[in-house]
């Protein structure tokens, strides 16, 4: 599932962090897709692939497990057998909860994934004289400044984008699953509900917290050029300093991403789920 969506997303994603981190340089995802090519070429575009893999697979594989051990507890919590069906906002609960243990992997290989994304632009910017243009020499170079902890800059702004999102993300994506259904049971929906329940769910999840991953892509960009405030010292001086629409500065590109690479996403994860079931069930 994790590998679904960066395939499908990542030259989006790449767009997002570029707008979120420059939004002086760039006039709009169109304009950040020409200027990218020119100065880097094709391969622009997947700067940060490799940790960006191994992000959503660590993420994905920690959030879905979670998700699956939170369902019990909620059930446990509501006072329901453990194979009962929980309902909609019972899921996004359950949902929420585990995104929690899932930003603990999630930091650290999305501050590498940042980084490289957007090392061009602090070049360019002149805020930082020498790059890093591969993943090991991101992660020397985060480890010789700043050492382990280094990897958790942003911590607080992942979480605080993480938990809340992950509620309309499985609620969002429960909630169509059901409107699919029709009484009927959701496991019996086919590929194009599933990208559509998908791809909403995402939506949901970017719309409510944008905003706050504009902060948190900021804070892990810029340490690179030495200290950088935290989540509230950077959301102020972004508010003061370019106006609020600052904050939704790469919105386009990620809606457009939530949609695709979150639809990819659950369909992966749906039948690779039966398709292990089936596997299990058969032995």
């Amino acid at each position: 599932g994790g590998t679904a969506c960066v395939v499908t997303g990542q030259p989006f994603d790449t767009a997002k962090v570029k707008m979120q981190t420059f939004p002086n340089i760039y006039n709009g995802l169109v304009d950040c897709f020409v200027k990218t090519y020119k100065q880097v070429g094709f391969r622009g575009f997947y700067k940060g692939t490799t940790p960006a893999l191994v992000a959503n697979i660590a993420e994905n594989s920690v959030l879905f497990m979670c998700y699956g051990f939170c369902q019990q507890i909620v059930r446990r919590i509501v006072g329901v057998d453990r194979k009962t069906k929980l309902s909609d906002l019972q899921n996004a609960a359950a949902g929420s909860f585990a995104s929690a243990f899932a930003t603990l992997v999630l930091c650290p290989t999305e501050l590498v994934k940042c980084r490289l994304q957007a090392m061009h632009e602090m070049q360019l910017s002149g805020k930082i004289i020498q790059g890093h243009n591969t993943v090991w020499s991101v992660v020397k170079g985060v480890i010789q400044k700043d050492g382990p902890l280094g990897f958790y800059r942003g911590l607080s702004s992942t979480l605080l984008r993480e938990v809340p999102g992950y509620f309309f993300f499985f609620g969002g994506y429960e909630l169509s699953r059901t409107f699919f259904a029709s009484g009927r049971s959701k496991d019996e929906l086919g590929p194009i509900p599933l990208l559509l329940s998908g791809g909403f769910g995402g939506s949901c999840l970017w719309i409510a917290v944008y905003p706050v991953d504009c902060v948190k892509s900021r804070i892990q960009v810029l340490s690179m050029a030495g200290k950088q405030a935290g989540f509230m010292g950077t959301f102020v001086t972004v508010v003061r300093t370019e106006g609020v629409l600052a904050l939704y500065s790469g919105l386009t590109p990620t809606m457009i991403r939530a949609f695709v690479a979150n639809g990819a996403l659950f369909l992966a994860y749906e039948y690779s789920r039966k398709l292990m079931m089936k596997q299990i069930d058969s032995y």
